[in-house]
């Protein structure tokens, strides 16, 4: 499927990571790439292995013409919802770039509110370059905040399943509770915090 870029001299590509998880924060990317520096192997960001994630994270870094990573916080999750948290975060990571674009693609059915011309990608990470690249900006930045969160509460295992809801993220939330990381918001959460009181 070939995707009609628009004949403008800077486009941006905007992805979240960390919609499904029960803790943490909703973070988004919004990268511009430099025409003049090709990055090989942009893709979903899911379809990559950690290590080449990593490492293609350090070169859109050091070759995008400009990138942002932006979030929305747990407590702005719970008070807006997932979806409008996502949307803002969005919002926040176009704005937050050094130079502003003359159209957005962004990955999915949904526009965040922009004041630039966007389109929305389904499947856009595996289809525009610049979303691909944010993808994975926002898949490694999220990530190494779950390690964070895992060392400082290692009996929830964050660094396997990275706060998304597996047998193994419900087993520690049984047995220890929850933490001011979660999104209170989430059913899931919500069950244990009422079987807690």
């Amino acid at each position: 499927m070939q995707i009609e870029r628009p004949d403008v001299q800077y486009i941006a590509g905007v992805d979240e990571v960390g919609r499904g998880p029960l803790v943490g924060d909703v973070v988004t990317a919004a990268v511009i790439l430099d025409p003049s520096k090709p990055i090989i192997g942009l893709t979903d960001s899911k379809k990559l292995s950690e290590k080449k994630r990593i490492a293609l994270a350090e070169e859109i870094k050091e070759k995008a013409l400009c990138y942002c990573i932006a979030r929305a916080s747990v407590a702005e999750i719970d008070d807006l919802n997932i979806l409008h948290a996502t949307m803002l975060a969005m919002t926040r990571a176009v704005e937050g770039l050094e130079i502003q674009p003359n159209h957005v693609f962004v990955d999915g059915n949904r526009l965040p509110k922009l004041s630039v011309a966007a389109t929305a990608v389904v499947k856009g990470d595996s289809l525009v370059a610049e979303i691909s690249a944010a993808s994975i900006l926002a898949k490694v930045t999220r990530d190494n905040e779950m390690l964070a969160l895992d060392a400082e509460y290692p009996e929830f295992g964050f660094a396997g399943h990275k706060g998304y809801p597996t047998k193994a993220h419900f087993a520690a939330l049984e047995t220890h509770g929850v933490t001011p990381h979660h999104r209170t918001s989430f059913k899931p959460v919500q069950r244990i915090l009422a079987e807690k009181e």
